[in-house]
């Protein structure tokens, strides 16, 4: 890879890492701090990648980078269930905000391959690399994400 093609992925991928970064663990510092050392990351391996293998380079990077983190931190859930919470968001109009406060209670598994599906557009494969995970776990890990967020709203007609 050139140095051309390095500041290319800076422009073209920075903001999207940021994005799914700050969604899945909500910190802003710590997420610019994972962006920046992934860059380094890259930086140190310029030259032993192809431009064509970068967005997904970047993203597993990233990824992996969030979950030391998380572990370091001892903040990682160990638990399948959600968090359980009676309140019923059918008072809200903006589902939005309904959405992202339902993703906040998601464990981060599911929370990240949501994330990287539906608001990232990746594919079960693409996902199953950044995340190590086989492609058969994260089509569960999205279905149970799915299925929790839509327990969580109560209403279906909120998200139709």
């Amino acid at each position: 890879m050139t140095l051309q093609e390095y500041n290319r992925a800076v422009d073209e991928f920075s903001d999207r890492i940021y994005r799914f970064i700050l969604k899945s663990i909500g910190d802003e510092e710590r997420a610019k701090d994972i962006v920046q050392d992934s860059y380094e990351k890259l930086w140190m391996n310029i030259s032993g990648l192809e431009y064509i293998k970068v967005k997904s380079w970047l993203f597993s990077t990233s990824y992996n980078t969030m979950i030391d983190i998380i572990r370091k931190e001892k903040r990682m859930l160990v638990s399948d269930e959600v968090r359980d919470e009676e309140s019923s968001y059918e008072g809200y109009s903006d589902l939005n905000e309904v959405l992202h406060r339902c993703l906040e209670k998601l464990p981060d598994r599911w929370k990240s391959v949501l994330l990287l599906r539906d608001y990232e557009g990746y594919s079960y494969l693409e996902i199953s690399r950044i995340t190590g995970q086989s492609e058969a776990q994260v089509k569960t890990n999205i279905y149970r994400g799915r299925m929790a967020m839509r327990k969580m709203i109560g209403n279906k007609a909120l998200v139709v």
